[in-house]
Formats: C-alpha cells, structure tokens, sequence
C-alpha cells in the first residue's frame, strides 16, 4: 500500500516506520511512503508555507497555493504508468482535522481495500479552506481533543491500514480477530505464568475444549463491551448465541450480591 504523505515535517513519521511490525512492512516494501514538503513548492524565496488569517485571530493558516502543487505532486507520483500499472484512479486525498468525522474499524477496512492513499498533515491554526475544497475527498479525525498538527494523526491511520496489508503481521488472523473488528471490544488475553500474585488464568482456558474456549472469549468480549463501552451494543447485529450469552451476563448481574459477572466459565 502507498501512501504521499503531504507534510512539512517527514522527519517525524521515522518514529513511527524504522522499527517494530510498520517499520518490517516498509522495509519489506510492503508498505511504501513518500513525502511532499509545502515547502518544496513554495512560490517565494522564503519558502513560506503560512500567513496570518483574513479577518485576524491567533495563529497562522498554512497557504493554499504550496498545499494544493504539493498534493497535484504526490497525484503525480502515483499516476498510472510504468511504476503503477495497477491504479487506474488517483490516490484518495484524506485531510487528517478535529473536524473530520471519528475515524473507526469499519472506515479503516475500506479504505485498506484501496491501494494508494494521500494523507495531509496541516499545521498551525489549520489550512486554508479553499485547500480542503479544491484537493481533499474526506477529512478525518481520530478523536476529540486538538493536536499541534496532523503527523501523528496520520501515523495512526498508517498503521492501522498496514495491519491489513497482506505480509504486514506474521500471523494473517492477528488483524482478522481482534478488538473491534465486528463492533465488539477484545476478549481479555492470557499467557504463561498460570499465577500471577493471587490472579489466575481462567481454567477454560487451560481446558483444551477449543468450542468452550470460543465461547468463553466471546462472552467475555460482550462483558468487556458492555462494561466499557455499551454504545457499540446499540444496533449491532447479534447472533443468537450473542444474545444467549447477554441473556447469561444480565442473569448473572442480576444475582450477584454486588459483584460484577466475571464473563463465564
């Protein structure tokens, strides 16, 4: 998968892609980034990339002009051709902004199903508006709360696309079971030593009855969901053993003596 990364400071993003699973996956060359600095296209001798808002205010907006030959770069980059023969669509262009809608499982499975995205990363107070109009097809946001600009944001978006990248995880199912990927949040996770201080781990676990231990996780994935974020419940398609296994949880609420349900087993 590729990204154009339009931003003025790629320094950043080698946090991010020179170690662990997303640095493996660009040394691999399963996952490719390239990067388009404003500045690089900047029409003064300055190299400006911002100036002051019209109508005033705090802060500096970065121009439209150096953005938009920025992001016409990176289209350019990875116009069909010789080094891109198998995209006959340029590359999606996504602002990353406070304002932009949440970003969540769902859109990120959609958009790992393209091949080439451009991310933009904005800076200072934001970018100028006409930017967002003439360039960009979708803004997003990864939460409610305001950064001091879109690299990070981006580096998110980047490694929760590359985990569905095919040769990004060594193990496939790693990205195809795990928290929310159908609505529900993870089941809790176990491994050697059996004890630690006075926690065990759940005997299902230990039972070798893989039909058990599948149940066991998925109820306790609906008990992790229901306590912490209940919202994901309201309508989500549930099977029938889903709703068994609520029914259980509600019961089981119901008859402690002010203890929580413990997900079974």
């Amino acid at each position: 998968m590729w990204f154009g990364i339009v931003t003025l400071f790629p320094e950043m993003f080698a946090v991010a892609t020179e170690s662990g699973v997303l640095g493996r996956a660009v040394t691999n060359g399963v996952v490719e980034l390239e990067f388009f600095n404003p500045r690089d296209y900047a029409q003064d001798r300055h190299r400006t990339v911002d100036d002051r808002p019209y109508g005033g205010g705090p802060g500096m907006v970065m121009m439209v002009e150096p953005l938009l030959a920025a992001v016409a770069a990176a289209k350019t980059a990875r116009a069909p051709g010789m080094n891109n023969p198998s995209s006959g669509l340029p590359p999606r262009v996504i602002y990353l902004s406070p304002q932009g809608q949440r970003l969540n499982q769902n859109r990120v499975q959609d958009l790992a199903e393209l091949d080439a995205l451009i991310l933009v990363a904005g800076r200072y107070e934001g970018i100028d508006e006409r930017a967002i109009e003439l360039a960009v097809d979708e803004e997003l946001s990864i939460g409610d709360y305001v950064l001091t600009g879109g690299e990070l944001p981006a580096m998110v978006l980047i490694d929760a696309l590359a985990r569905h990248v095919p040769g990004t995880l060594g193990n496939r199912a790693s990205a195809m079971d795990e928290s929310h990927l159908d609505g529900l949040l993870d089941y809790p996770h176990y491994t050697r030593p059996e004890n630690a201080g006075d926690r065990q781990v759940p005997q299902m676990l230990l039972s070798g009855d893989h039909a058990a231990i599948r149940r066991w996780r998925r109820k306790a994935a609906l008990l992790k969901t229901w306590r912490h974020r209940p919202d994901l419940l309201t309508g989500q398609k549930l099977s029938d053993e889903d709703l068994a296994l609520l029914r259980e949880l509600f019961d089981e609420e119901l008859t402690s003596e002010g203890s929580a349900p413990v997900g079974g087993g």
